[in-house]
């Protein structure tokens, strides 16, 4: 039986993320952001479910899709209103933006925007854990277009044959930009052709509906335990975005996927879905025993409380953002490549 404690923690951190992110949709509808963007609302129940299995030491290593990795993780609110604002006082120092966001204290190395791109920083950071003897694991976050790349293969051949302590996590939505999986790949699935490289990503590890959060977190703490005796591990986890690939904004009028496909998803809303399973666990139970719904069950309440809480989180994120100061030149040149 799922605990209540864990659920509701479950819940809150999906929570965070989505108002974060809805926030930010605001925040670039009145022209008061305009870095690039690309939310992950919807996909909220892949970085909780991951996160929940993962140790504070652990690290993890995100994409340009970061804001509910970092989150997820343990980041700073402050710290990256102010780098999507482009202020001195951000996580990356006002120099990366929505898509650089950077906080080893909580454990999240670093989001790259390029494709593939965090799949070789986590094998590299498994690697020096191994050397180190340290007691981490390292994460990868990774689109279902990161496949494509040569980068995938060799860094997962390499984690395989030095048994290195490291996850892939594959978010599979479906869509890489604007294209979509059957006209890139073979075939939907992806865990499967990973099988092949003598990997653990047999059909236990493909998460076939990741809106829910239970099973991401259930089947991560599988991978995890394996992990740290240093067996590589995959998991695949099938989401799906709900805004466009970059901006705030919906796309289907863009013709690449349809209006009823994306229904289809966003009635099994993560928040939602976890709501509902609570539920069923709940009735279930009180077939045999006697349960208070108050003790159980996420209620509209406690939901009204959070929601409250949250919202005074993130309007001091925004006021710390807004009244901090720009880099000066001087900074803005330093740490640089030339």
């Amino acid at each position: 039986m799922l605990d209540r404690n864990l659920a509701c923690k479950l819940y809150f951190d999906m929570l965070r993320i989505r108002m974060m992110e809805e926030k930010l949709t605001e925040l670039y509808q009145s022209g008061l952001a305009n870095a690039p963007v690309h939310l992950s609302i919807g996909q909220e129940a892949v970085a909780v479910g991951i996160m929940a299995a993962l140790e504070p030491q652990d690290k993890i290593v995100s994409t340009h899709r970061c804001h509910a990795h970092y989150f997820a993780k343990g980041g700073d609110s402050k710290k990256m209103m102010a780098e999507i604002f482009g202020k001195a006082t951000g996580c990356c120092r006002g120099k990366g933006g929505s898509m650089h966001l950077f906080d080893d204290k909580a454990g999240h190395v670093i989001s790259v925007p390029i494709v593939g791109a965090s799949i070789p920083m986590a094998v590299g950071l498994a690697l020096s854990f191994k050397l180190m003897r340290e007691n981490k694991i390292a994460v990868a976050f990774f689109g279902d277009g990161a496949v494509e790349e040569g980068i995938f293969w060799e860094s997962l051949n390499f984690a395989v044959v030095h048994r290195l302590p490291v996850l892939f996590v594959c978010e599979n939505n479906l869509y890489a930009t604007h294209s979509p999986i059957l006209q890139r790949q073979p075939r939907e699935e992806i865990a499967p052709r990973v099988q092949p490289h003598l990997f653990d990503a047999s059909d236990a590890y493909r998460i076939s509906d990741a809106n829910d959060v239970i099973w991401v977190k259930n089947v991560a703490e599988k991978a995890t335990e394996k992990v740290r005796k240093g067996q590589p591990c995959f998991i695949e986890a099938c989401t799906y975005r709900w805004r466009e690939h970059w901006g705030v904004g919906e796309d289907w009028h863009l013709g690449y996927r349809s209006r009823e496909e994306g229904e289809k998803w966003i009635v099994k809303c993560p928040l939602k879905y976890l709501r509902r399973i609570l539920k069923e666990m709940y009735l279930q139970l009180c077939d045999q025993v006697e349960v208070d719904e108050q003790d159980f069950l996420i209620t509209d309440n406690k939901i009204n409380e959070w929601t409250l809480l949250i919202e005074k989180e993130i309007d001091e994120a925004v006021r710390f953002a807004m009244e901090s100061s720009a880099p000066s030149p001087e900074e803005l040149a330093s740490e640089v490549g030339g």
